[in-house]
């Protein structure tokens, strides 16, 4: 059981998603840190300076200064960290759409200029692939033009 679970822990796609959650980790920190401290901020020159972190419903009905306060006083919803955790996200599949984009376009294999001339023919007989040159077709003997 240990020599099976070794090679399950060795193999390469394991390693490879290791690898990914771990720059995973970095690369979420990287979006939002873009999010909180680029996007979120130019947003808000549209939005009258709105601060989304700080948009909530106090669920006991009265008006708190900030959500903390809320907090410490009563259940609430805090919709703008959802709204920030929204943006935070449709960035990160944005970014990884255009990574990924520019990654195939690298790997992408380019098409031959010129078709290939090909290299078998289809039997009038039997409807068979055979060989080009072929004169009789192996699979019905029939002559083949």
């Amino acid at each position: 059981m240990l020599k099976e679970f070794k090679e399950f822990a060795l193999k390469g796609n394991m390693i490879d998603l290791a690898v990914g959650v771990i720059i995973g980790g970095g690369f979420n920190a990287l979006v939002s840190s873009l999010v909180n401290d680029i996007v979120m901020p130019f947003i808000s020159l549209f939005t009258g300076r709105l601060d989304f972190s700080n948009m909530f419903i106090a669920l006991d009905g009265n008006s708190y200064a900030t959500l903390e306060a809320a907090k410490e006083a009563t259940s609430t919803i805090a919709y703008g960290s959802f709204i920030t955790g929204l943006i935070n996200f449709l960035l990160t599949a944005f970014v990884v759409f255009l990574v990924v984009k520019q990654m195939n376009k690298l790997h992408r294999k380019k098409e031959p200029a010129v078709p290939a001339e090909p290299t078998t023919k289809i039997c009038p007989h039997c409807m068979s692939e055979i060989h080009i040159k072929a004169d009789k077709c192996p699979y019905c003997t029939s002559d083949v033009a």
